[in-house]
């Protein structure tokens, strides 16, 4: 039987205390994070790294210290491999993450080792952008790892956004279904150049929403928002926390979900769960909600697997979305996808 390897991308996050300042170098040495030239890059990746660490201890201390985003990938390998194992394949997953351990590197020694015959790259990020996507499969082929069939993004998937409103509704009715709802769905912000320099992500977290829309119910108001702004450059926006305030002062029942994260952690159970649930409390909110990220949901997982499946049909050095052809309009010139585009 066929021996297949899916390395599944990350960003990662530092195990312990001692792995914070590190961690962030790394992150903020990223040229795709920072675009700017080497030298200034690193300097301000040192600068960031150093004023940073001290408050980005204390808040992964809330958590225990370090990170849950390798444990909570590690869950969601174990059920896409027996996901997989169900559906008669020989597969397994291998984590590969970008600013800490395990990074790409390690992913390739393993995968060698195990002797796939063919190999997967399955980002953890549902929308692409250059800044998570991108570089996270440049890491892949700056290890020298295997070619294999790129899955660029499943924005759109059915599977993923029945995930997506089963864990809202299943929230607010555990609240007691509270009236005069806004449903602001957070994803992780981008500097403003980015998005107008090509970057599709913003485009594709407003397709997920698209399709999010039909299966919340009809009264919710419903506001895409973005969170985890860094340093004084422009982000795309409206800002979370500033939706957040709004709707406490317009006394809406807030029920928030992170529309583009798939796994729990700091910006999730710190940002999200302590920091903006204070910010709610202080302007008077009467109700904060937050469903909770997909990691092992069974319809998530099975998207997993319904790609994995897909992409063993492409020739190695492929590079497929979840429909197969491109999603992203011709503007968005970041998308990897040069395939015919295909209406979603």
């Amino acid at each position: 039987m066929t021996k297949t390897a899916i390395v599944l991308f990350n960003l990662g996050g530092p195990d312990g205390p001692d792995d914070v300042q590190p961690f962030l170098k790394n992150l903020f040495s990223d040229k795709a994070i920072i675009r700017a030239p080497a030298p200034i890059r690193f300097f301000l990746a040192r600068l960031i790294s150093t004023t940073r660490a001290a408050s980005a201890r204390a808040n992964y201390a809330r958590m225990g210290g370090g990170s849950p985003l390798k444990p909570e990938t590690k869950k969601q390998a174990d059920a896409l491999d027996a996901e997989l194992a169900r559906r008669g394949y020989d597969a397994k997953s291998f984590i590969a993450m970008r600013y800490w351990k395990p990074y790409a590197a390690d992913a390739v020694r393993e995968v060698k080792a195990w002797g796939a015959d063919r190999v997967i790259l399955l980002p953890l990020y549902p929308q692409f952008s250059s800044t998570t996507t991108a570089s996270s499969l440049k890491s892949w082929k700056e290890a020298r790892g295997p070619e294999g069939v790129t899955v660029c993004c499943y924005p759109e998937t059915d599977k993923f956004i029945a995930a997506h409103a089963r864990k809202l509704i299943e929230t607010w009715e555990a609240a007691g279904c509270p009236p005069n709802v806004r449903c602001l769905l957070s994803a992780h912000g981008l500097p403003e150049t980015v998005v107008k320099a090509g970057d599709p992500y913003q485009w594709q977290v407003e397709l997920s929403v698209a399709k999010l829309r039909p299966h919340l119910p009809a009264e919710w108001e419903i506001e895409i928002c973005y969170q985890s702004r860094v340093g004084p450059l422009k982000w795309i926006g409206p800002a979370t926390d500033a939706c957040i305030e709004k709707a406490a002062k317009d006394g809406k029942a807030i029920l928030l979900s992170p529309i583009a994260f798939v796994s729990e952690h700091i910006e999730t159970l710190v940002e999200l769960d302590v920091e903006y649930r204070e910010l709610a409390d202080e302007h008077g909110a009467k109700v904060y909600l937050r469903a909770p990220a997909l990691g092992v949901d069974q319809d998530f997982i099975a998207t997993l697997a319904d790609q994995v499946e897909a992409a063993l049909a492409e020739t190695p050095g492929a590079i497929r979305s979840s429909c197969g052809g491109r999603i992203c309009p011709a503007s968005w010139k970041d998308c990897p996808n040069h395939r015919p585009a295909v209406a979603v």
